[in-house]
């Protein structure tokens, strides 16, 4: 099912709940997050989570002074460890990604031109019917809840396809020789809709 990403072993293992804890600490600040979303602007969620982190660490490092005072011991700064970490992004990363989305852009480019231009007429109508089911779903819901919902359906439907594997795959199956009967009957009936290979 997600043999796009088996690349990307950690992310297989966060969407499959191999780590339960891993799984919910990303799963959950990605819902709250989108979940603060809903309720304020993306610039007043970063100020609060940015004035979260900085409460936070202010408050340990006041914490660690005063410890250190009354203590008479010489630690130093409580973050010196991180402060001298590395942390800029590396040229070789960055042009391998942006090399990667440039490739993807140009494809996707090239096949909106195939679709708009009805290269295939079959797919351009299939096309065609997917942006008017979008119509339909736009007008009821929002962008933000889409994404809330592909949220929960990326953490979940991995893990329900892994444990109910064979009944999907016969029931997918089943959907997919209907759907292929039912266009193999409009492209018989209507002219000039055969596919090029036919």
């Amino acid at each position: 099912m997600l043999d796009g990403l088996t690349c990307c072993p950690r992310v297989v293992d966060l969407l499959y709940w191999r780590d339960v804890k891993a799984t919910g600490v990303v799963f959950g600040a990605a819902l709250l997050l989108l979940l603060s979303l809903t309720l304020c602007s993306i610039v007043s969620v970063c100020s609060y989570i940015g004035l979260a982190l900085l409460s936070v660490t202010i408050c340990f490092r006041i914490y660690k002074g005063i410890l250190q005072a009354i203590q008479k011991s010489d630690e130093g700064h409580p973050f010196k460890q991180y402060l001298g970490q590395e942390v800029a992004l590396s040229e070789d990363l960055v042009h391998k990604y942006s090399d990667l989305a440039l490739t993807k852009l140009n494809k996707s480019i090239g096949e909106l031109r195939r679709l708009f231009l009805v290269e295939d007429l079959v797919d351009s109508i299939k096309f065609a019917v997917l942006m008017w089911i979008l119509t339909y779903v736009g007008s009821l819901f929002n962008g933000l809840t889409i994404l809330i919902l592909a949220l929960i359906g990326l953490f979940s439907c991995p893990i329900v396809y892994e444990k109910h594997q064979a009944q999907i795959d016969h029931y997918l199956a089943l959907v997919n020789n209907q759907v292929k009967d039912v266009v193999g009957k409009i492209q018989a009936k209507v002219p000039g809709m055969k596919r090029k290979a036919e």
